[in-house]
């Protein structure tokens, strides 16, 4: 009786088969997966891919995603997101399920795309915190 076999892709084929993204937006997601597990979670003991010791939602990626692309680019972060198609937090979740229904990353049962629903606006998420107007400045007299 034949079995049925799971084949895992390429990144370089989940990238051609989605078209939204370039490929480096997907090295950004699973780089940045590493990132938020590693601040979450601490360095992974064991190597094993099942392991969901290691698990963070949807949103806690989304979360950590802000917070690699700000060590990685500074300023700079929400210009690359978006030259990559990246606009809201709903592309991370697209690009995250790209890999899971090809075999590149795992979920539990309870993960749902809809986890990476609006987490938070990319545009005000990146913005660096301003000074309000009538905020006391600083005056320096010699």
């Amino acid at each position: 009786m034949p079995t049925q076999k799971t084949t895992v892709k390429h990144l370089e084929q989940v990238v051609h088969e989605c078209g939204r993204y370039p490929l480096e937006a997907f090295e950004f997601v699973r780089r940045g997966l590493t990132y938020t597990v590693e601040h979450i979670h601490g360095k992974r003991k064991s190597h094993d891919p099942d392991d969901q010791s290691y698990h963070v939602s949807g949103q806690q990626l989304c979360w950590g995603l802000r917070n690699y692309a700000l060590a990685r680019y500074g300023h700079l972060a929400y210009a690359v997101l978006a030259h990559w198609n990246i606009l809201r937090t709903d592309d991370f979740g697209r690009i995250v399920f790209a890999m899971i229904d090809s075999k590149l990353m795992a979920k539990t049962d309870d993960d749902n795309i809809r986890d990476f629903n609006n987490v938070y606006d990319l545009a005000t998420a990146f913005n660096p915190p301003t000074r309000p107007r009538n905020a006391p400045r600083a005056v320096f007299r010699i």
